[in-house]
């Protein structure tokens, strides 16, 4: 258990991640737009609030001013006052008191035991305080009520950027995902795999960010399938021109009389044959024109024609052997090759372990190089001056691939490199 499980502070446990769906450009608009839909309706509605109100409470102070006026004229002449003005009236705010008792005038907005009153009040004799009131419920169930109508309106607002933002990003976002699906597509081996976005269809019409990623793309791909189209091409006429010279020079070598040297020659006629008829494998295997050839084969007896084929001391190991239905010679093809390179490129003993529909090959060498686990064999390529893994890795990927079925190298925790062939495990 480790000091996380045990509560130890220091040793803190993995931090809480957030959905899959957040890291989408299509949450991220709807978080932005929301975002600023709703601190544009607050400033707008925050604006229209005060302006409002400004002037409704301009007009009721202006109201009771005016009144506050008339009741002074009235009480210096001695006449009745009205029934809404009053010297010192009970519920006069006493903020309002003091300052009218200071010998000031003002008007204050109270919220009295029954409605909203606009009080204004001002000094008379003897420090005594003349004031009258207004009332001013209209004036609150107006504020009020634009209060509501600004939030209903920012809501509906809010809602209807939101549709229409969420409709504008997922028709962009659903062009870019159908450009990451065509360059997954192109990755995985499929060259002829285009966008073909609309928008790039016409040249001289204006392209967004999407159609110029989704042209440059498509260019690409074009691009990269003439350049190995060339290269396939290249490879198949080498080949082919190589196979009429080379069968005169066996021929030739045939005659020669015996010794070492004709030893080396035969030698050396064998390996350029070997590696012109890889050559041309590889080159129907670039073509995607082979065709596979299905039967009933039993996995641990044809592992053993390999072995003995191969003429090396390689151990077969069956813990579980199936009938699967496969293309035989692809299948020998694939293991031949295997255990060939774990013999030239590692160190006995090497051992081919059948588990169901599961064979590997596994050596006890230095294993295979970081190029070749991380990104697959690569042609002729050598690493540190080392000797390079030829074409049998190649070939043994590209024929597995036309077995449809998933060939993985890697290297064993204790040592020696491990190729991994998983076949169809569809019985027949």
């Amino acid at each position: 258990m480790t000091p996380a499980q045990h509560g130890d502070p220091s040793h803190p446990g993995p931090k809480p991640r957030l959905p899959a769906w957040t890291a989408t450009l299509t949450w991220k608009a709807a978080v932005f737009i929301t975002v600023m839909c709703c601190t544009l309706a607050a400033l707008l509605g925050a604006l229209v609030h005060v302006s409002v109100s400004d002037q409704t409470v301009g007009q009721a102070r202006d109201l009771a001013l005016d009144r506050l006026d008339e009741a002074t004229e009235a009480y210096e002449a001695g006449a009745r006052l009205g029934p809404l003005a009053g010297v010192d009236p009970p519920h006069l705010p006493d903020s309002l008191r003091r300052l009218a008792a200071d010998g000031e005038r003002g008007t204050m907005v109270s919220s009295g035991a029954k409605q909203p009153t606009m009080w204004a009040a001002g000094p008379i004799d003897r420090n005594r305080v003349l004031a009258v009131e207004v009332d001013y419920s209209q004036g609150a169930r107006t504020i009020d009520g634009l209060d509501k109508a600004i939030v209903g309106s920012s809501v509906l607002a809010i809602g209807a950027t939101l549709l229409v933002g969420a409709f504008a990003v997922t028709r962009v976002t659903r062009r870019l995902h159908a450009t990451a699906r065509v360059a997954r597509r192109i990755s995985g081996g499929d060259l002829d795999a285009r966008v073909g976005d609309p928008m790039t269809r016409d040249p001289a019409r204006h392209q967004d960010e999407v159609a110029a990623v989704a042209g440059a793309l498509d260019s690409m791909a074009s691009s990269l399938q003439r350049k190995l189209l060339s290269e396939q091409r290249f490879t198949a006429d080498v080949a082919h021109e190589l196979r009429t010279p080379l069968t005169g020079l066996h021929a030739a070598a045939e005659l020669l009389p015996p010794g070492r040297p004709t030893e080396l020659v035969r030698d050396r006629v064998a390996a350029l044959r070997t590696l012109t008829e890889d050559l041309l494998e590889i080159s129907r295997l670039d073509a995607r024109s082979e065709r596979v050839d299905l039967d009933d084969n039993w996995l641990g007896p044809l592992a053993e024609r390999v072995v003995r084929a191969s003429g090396t001391e390689t151990e077969v190991v069956v813990v579980r052997d199936v009938c699967v239905l496969t293309d035989r010679r692809r299948l020998e093809r694939v293991l031949g090759n295997l255990v060939a390179n774990a013999h030239r490129h590692g160190r006995p003993p090497v051992v081919l372990t059948v588990d169901g529909p599961v064979i590997t090959v596994r050596d006890h060498g230095e294993g295979y190089p970081d190029y070749l686990v991380e990104g697959g064999p690569q042609r002729f390529r050598t690493e540190g001056g080392a000797k390079g893994h030829g074409l049998g890795l190649t070939i043994a990927l590209g024929q597995a691939e036309v077995l449809d079925a998933s060939l993985r190298f890697t290297n064993a925790e204790d040592g020696g490199a491990m190729a991994t062939l998983t076949l169809d495990d569809q019985q027949p």
